[in-house]
């Protein structure tokens, strides 16, 4: 049986930190900041994580 391949397009948008868990940039923080408050700008510059148990196994299966 052949080995599974990675999923190229999950592969672009998450990575697997060091103890496992499912890292993902934030969403809304691409562009039109000029609306945003200083506070919701700054917590979307840091990495969101899959909190999601059964989500975060499926997606670590996709990267493997």
């Amino acid at each position: 049986m052949p080995k599974m391949k990675r999923h190229k397009g999950l592969a672009k948008r998450v990575k697997v930190s060091a103890t496992g868990k499912v890292m993902h940039k934030k969403i809304n923080a691409g562009h039109l900041m000029s609306g945003k408050n200083g506070k919701r700008r700054r917590r979307l510059r840091q990495a969101g994580q899959e909190y999601s148990v059964t989500a975060a196994k499926t997606r670590r299966a996709l990267l493997a």
